[in-house]
């Protein structure tokens, strides 16, 4: 897909799809790709919008639309652009300008919890766009109103678009940063779908009410994913250029290669 448009996001994209194929394909989120606006549905948001390539196939061969317009990928007037759209089925919110998704993820839980609504609400972010205040901002807030009907996960793969996060505003010790803003915090592999599936079990008993209402305290879980950006592909895998390169040369067949 990517190759065919000359362009895309292949390194944040790599580094979550464990996550993305068990969210979906594992049955961690309750969707119904026939009913995408179902109102009892898990809400799930990408704030980290460049992770576009790896969601456009998961929701693709779930069925929330046909996999042949995959090929149309940033073409004139396609609903695959560079970041994600929301009149594509499945996504939730338009994404790309980084930094908004963990509040609207709050927003959305907190209005869960005043409607006395069962759905959880989860959220993957960057930790990259962890460096913008807003997402502390966020953070606050979810802590403040005690929505442990949130999950968010960070996908920890330490480079943004174009350095290393500890090198430009570090982010360490991430997980000790969330428990001071009131958050349970679980790190795992990413990449291993039996840490991200036993992190995930008994998910929607977090409202351990009948309904997850005002009246239920808990926090929000904040899940650190540490990842590999650009994951599977070694020319790329783990620098700074993998946010923005497509394979070229003999590097496509490598790929390929490695990717099978």
């Amino acid at each position: 897909m990517v190759l065919r448009a000359g362009r895309g996001h292949l390194g944040g994209s790599l580094s979550c799809v464990e996550i993305l194929v068990a969210l979906y394909a594992g049955k961690i989120l309750r969707v119904d790709p026939l009913n995408p606006d179902w109102e009892g549905r898990d809400r799930f948001l990408v704030s980290k919008g460049h992770a576009n390539n790896s969601l456009y196939v998961v929701l693709a061969e779930m069925g929330f639309f046909p996999a042949s317009e995959l090929d149309g990928f940033l073409a004139e007037n396609s609903r695959l652009g560079m970041h994600l759209d929301r009149r594509l089925p499945g996504v939730e919110i338009l994404s790309g300008s980084l930094g908004h998704g963990l509040g609207i993820a709050a927003g959305i839980a907190l209005a869960a919890k005043l409607d006395q609504r069962d759905f959880m609400t989860v959220v993957l972010i960057g930790d990259g766009e962890s460096q913008e205040g807003s997402i502390w901002e966020a953070g606050i807030f979810a802590s403040q109103h005690q929505l442990n009907n949130l999950i968010a996960i960070t996908d920890r793969n330490r480079l943004g678009s174009e350095d290393f996060t500890e090198n430009t505003a570090g982010l360490e010790p991430l997980d000790d940063r969330w428990r001071a803003f009131g958050w349970e915090v679980v790190s795992i592999n990413g990449h291993d779908f039996n840490e991200i599936f036993a992190t995930f079990a008994g998910m929607h008993d977090r409202c351990r009410d009948v309904a997850c209402n005002v009246s239920t305290a808990g926090k929000p879980l904040m899940v650190i994913a540490n990842t590999i950006k650009a994951k599977g592909i070694s020319s790329l895998e783990n620098t700074p250029p993998a946010h923005h390169s497509v394979p070229k040369g003999q590097d496509i067949d490598r790929a390929r290669a490695e990717l099978q």
